[in-house]
């Protein structure tokens, strides 16, 4: 992942401002916006863009794709049930969309069995923490939540001639670089309930019961932020030789 064009500070910064003032004019416009050259960082969005560029019948249209993404064109991605809804610049603004076959239901079940017993957080899931057997077995496109490539399905306004064109690339990179701040949107795309991944991994008790509950009402991002002030406050402060040093370290404990 990460061949093809990268455009310079210049042209990318004059492609952004472009696409900043097509996005002002878009009702609560949801942009990718690239920071680097890196399109995505964690174990999701990675994992999507890889499986892309493994698809021989799109690799010769994907270069551009990444160029566009890169550059700011993607001024608006939304997920609609299964399906993607974007806007794409180009030399005009094009209307693209994306849908994903939902996942079958003999094959979901599968995957509950197979990772029976070894999800025991949906927030680990959800960061890619757990090991990496069973990352493997979830983000597999064979027996796993990945599509297929003809469960992927596709549309430009634009009148290029091609199967795949560049905005429809865009779109498909801005998925995986949209994947690393939305982890659960895989499971929405395939129309299947993460939670049910650790079904099998729960005992049958009202405590049990009533934790899945309350994972299930809570914000994962809330989640996330909670543990990232924990991590912050349990951090050991340095030992002070004076009084009210030690006082603040007692108190932080």
């Amino acid at each position: 992942m990460g061949w093809g064009w990268f455009p310079s500070s210049h042209d990318r910064k004059r492609q952004q401002q472009a696409a900043a003032r097509e996005a002002a004019k878009i009702k609560d416009a949801s942009p990718v916006v690239i920071d680097g050259k890196v399109i995505a960082k964690t174990v999701w969005g990675k994992a999507w863009c890889e499986l892309l560029e493994k698809y021989s019948d799109i690799d010769t249209r994907l270069p551009r794709g990444r160029t566009y993404v890169r550059s700011g064109h993607v001024v608006d991605l939304k997920a609609s049930g299964g399906s993607i809804n974007a806007k794409v610049l180009g030399s005009s603004l094009y209307k693209v969309t994306v849908s994903i076959t939902p996942l079958q239901k003999k094959k979901w079940i599968s995957l509950i069995k197979e990772c029976r017993g070894s999800i025991g957080s949906l927030v680990d899931l959800m960061q890619g923490t757990l090991s990496d057997s069973v990352m493997r077995k979830v983000i597999s496109h064979d027996s796993g939540l990945f599509p297929s490539l003809k469960e992927i399905t596709y549309s430009c306004s634009c009148p290029d001639w091609a199967s795949m064109c560049k905005h429809v690339a865009a779109v498909l990179y801005g998925i995986g670089n949209r994947m690393d701040t939305c982890p659960d949107l895989l499971f929405q795309l395939r129309n299947v309930d993460p939670s049910e991944l650790m079904t099998h991994t729960l005992a049958a008790t009202p405590t049990a019961l009533k934790s899945k509950r309350i994972l299930e009402s809570v914000d994962l991002f809330e989640v996330f932020e909670v543990r990232e002030e924990e991590r912050t406050k349990n951090r050991k402060v340095p030992k002070s030789k004076s009084t009210t040093g030690r006082r603040t370290q007692n108190t932080t404990r």
